[in-house]
Parts: C-alpha cells; sequence; structure tokens
C-alpha cells in the first residue's frame, strides 16, 4: 500500500474512528485502526466488537492495499502532522510515513485478521430532526449504569410509536425519559436499547444546524451515516424496566423554584462532600423556601433558597450529583421538584415543557428524623 493525503484530513479522520478501538484486549489487532486504500479514497475502520466506526476520505493511491496499524500510537502521532502532506507507504511488516523532510517507521499488522464490519443494515430506517436527536441523547444518555452488574442499563431504550419517539435511561438510583417526534419511521412500533457509549459517539458526530438523521437497524444492529462517517453498534437485547411502574403518579410536595439559584446552592453545598460514597445533601423544605444542607469532616453548608410550595413540608437527602445533572439537563428558568415522602424517589422536571421528566432515589440516612 502506498499513498499520499493531507495531514489535516488524516487527522480528522483518525480522531474519529479511534474511540472505537478496544481498550484492554489479548487480541491485538482490535487495539488497531485498518487502512484501506481502494481508487482515490482511504478508509479507515475501527472496532471493539459492540460498536465500529468508518471513515473515508480523499487521498492519492499510488498502491492499493490493507493494513493495520496500532490505533492510539497512530492517533497520537497524526494529530502532531495536520500542518504537512503525509505519505503512507508499507513494506512487510512496517510502515513508513514521509512529512516535509522528515520519516518516522512504524510496525504494523496483516488485515487478514481485522473483524468484518456489517455496513449492510436496512431493515427498518427512522428519520428525526438532527436537532431533537442531540437533544434526546443529551437529555437521558448521562442516567446509564456504568458497571456490568446489569448490562441492559447501559444503554438507553428507544422505542417509536407513530410519529412519536421516546428515550428512557435509567441506572437504578435514577431515571430520565425524554419524548420528541420522528420525521418518519418504516416501522410504525420500534423498540431499540442502544448502548449508551453509542448514543454519545453518534451526538459527538452530528453537524450543527437543521437537517435530518437517518438510524437503520437490522437484527440486533444500528447504523448511523454522518457525511463520510459510518457508525454502526449493537443493540442489547432483553426487557427494559417499564418506567410507568416507577415514576410516581401523583404527589404531596411541590416545589417551584429558580433554576439557577437552586442550582448554584446545590453546587455549593456538595464541594464540602464531593469525597463522600453519595456526596450527600438535604433538602428541608417548609414555607417558602428549600434549606440546603450538608456536612462533612471540612465543614459545613446551610442555604435557603426562596421557593413556591405547595403541599406538605419535607425533609429530604439525596445525592447531590444526582440533582445536579437533572437539573443542568433542564431548559426552563423555574424548575419544579414533585415529593411524596423522604423515601420514595421524586421527579424534576421544566415549569412548561414536560417533554422530559427525571427521577431520583433520596438517599436513607440517621440525619433525618
Amino acid at each position: 500500500m502506498k499513498i499520499v493525503c493531507e495531514g489535516i484530513n488524516l487527522s480528522d479522520a483518525v480522531l474519529k474512528v479511534v474511540k472505537a478501538c478496544a481498550g484492554k484486549t489479548t487480541i491485538p489487532v482490535m487495539e488497531c485502526i485498518k487502512l484501506s486504500a481502494r481508487n482515490d479514497s482511504l478508509t479507515l475502520t475501527a472496532t471493539d466488537g459492540e460498536i465500529s466506526i468508518q471513515k473515508k476520505i480523499k487521498a492519492e493511491v499510488y498502491e492499493e492495499g490493507d493494513i493495520c496499524v496500532p490505533g492510539r500510537y497512530f492517533a497520537d502521532f497524526i494529530k502532531k502532522l495536520e500542518g504537512v502532506q503525509i505519505t503512507l507507504s508499507v513494506e512487510n511488516t512496517m510502515m513508513e510515513m514521509t512529512y516535509a523532510d522528515s520519516q518516522t517507521a512504524m510496525q504494523v499488522l496483516p488485515a487478514d485478521d481485522f473483524p468484518r464490519v456489517d455496513t449492510d443494515i436496512d431493515d427498518d430506517s427512522v428519520v428525526i430532526a438532527t436537532d431533537e436527536l442531540k437533544r434526546l441523547i443529551t437529555s437521558t444518555s448521562f442516567c446509564c449504569a456504568t458497571d456490568d452488574s446489569r448490562p441492559i442499563l447501559k444503554g438507553c431504550q428507544i422505542v417509536i410509536s407513530g410519529d412519536d419517539v421516546c428515550m428512557t435511561a435509567l441506572d437504578g438510583f435514577r431515571l430520565a425519559t425524554t419524548v420528541g417526534k420522528v420525521v418518519s419511521s418504516t416501522a410504525k412500533e420500534l423498540e431499540l436499547i442502544c448502548p449508551a457509549r453509542t448514543l454519545n459517539e453518534i451526538e459527538k458526530m452530528l453537524p450543527a444546524g437543521e437537517g435530518n438523521t437517518e438510524i437503520k437497524t437490522r437484527r440486533g444492529l444500528m447504523l448511523v451515516c454522518v457525511d463520510d462517517t459510518v457508525l454502526t453498534s449493537r443493540l442489547y437485547n432483553g426487557d427494559f424496566i417499564k418506567k410507568e411502574n416507577i415514576i410516581p403518579r401523583s404527589f404531596k410536595t411541590v416545589v417551584k423554584v429558580d433554576r439557577a439559584l437552586l442550582k448554584a446552592s446545590i453546587e455549593r453545598a456538595a464541594i464540602l462532600v464531593r469525597s463522600d460514597k453519595n456526596s450527600l445533601i438535604i433538602f428541608d423544605i417548609s414555607a417558602d423556601r428549600i434549606e440546603i444542607t450538608s456536612n462533612s469532616e471540612i465543614g459545613n453548608v446551610l442555604e435557603p433558597v426562596k421557593a413556591q410550595i405547595e403541599g406538605k413540608d419535607l425533609k429530604i437527602a439525596m445525592n447531590s450529583k444526582f440533582i445536579i445533572d437533572a437539573i443542568n439537563a433542564l431548559s426552563e428558568d423555574e424548575a419544579v421538584l414533585s415529593f411524596n415522602n423522604n423515601v420514595q424517589p421524586f421527579i424534576c422536571q421544566n415549569e412548561s415543557d414536560k417533554s422530559s421528566l427525571y427521577l431520583i432515589l433520596p438517599v436513607r440516612t440517621s440525619n433525618i428524623a
């Protein structure tokens, strides 16, 4: 293989696909990026078995071929060469990179053992406005689980029903759900459970501004194509938790509060407990305010925040990170928090736009009478 391409184009492609390279693995080729030179283009592909990213760039191809380069090392090296033209040539097990008056050699692996990446995925198709898809992902994916104890919770549930789409994520301690509209769908009813990592990579790929994005699916696989970048991913199989069985339908205490003031107060209270396991803060809700407190070996915080309160007084403890994440995901100036008691989950929403809902499980503590 021998090709010539612009460093800026190669760097952009490498930095996109390297995110799909496997981390800790006993199979060296899974840590690699596959380079395929054909006609007038260079295609870069990486996969860890769950997610695959493929990117095509223009190149002058003098000799066609396929080779696998060590992903992380290649990415770190190429991003230092964005301002020059690069020549890549392979001889046996070494690839020579020539740039300006310099050259570097890197050991490579044959492409024969690189996993086949299936891009023939088009049984069902869903088209969503790009800005709507971004909103759906950023509003929910942060609530996915990160451990392997319940793998299905590492994904977001995407449900298509007619013209509506609902995305839900939970990790056992909190839940996020949001609804939106689809532009078109070949399936009137469709449920996918997509890894959060996949959705976050898709969100980074999506361009700013207007336009639509198509999601294609087939038997446990999903594909999204943005410009010359193709992302494919495995989907999770299994029964997702029914959110209707978790979200309370009525509340005894409803609080309306300025979102910015509440966020600032919680963030200050969280500073002193950030080394604690639960980053515990306490809301004491009564009269016309929320009294926010936190206590640790470092010190303590007590801050009142004015609020409009309907219903019973309440004292409740919670993980400060969970409530901060929920408040950050809201978009309006006023937030509404709805409670029943200090052991049942409570919800957080915008005052007017109820398309998104965040549920948080309180922390049981002896600090609450």
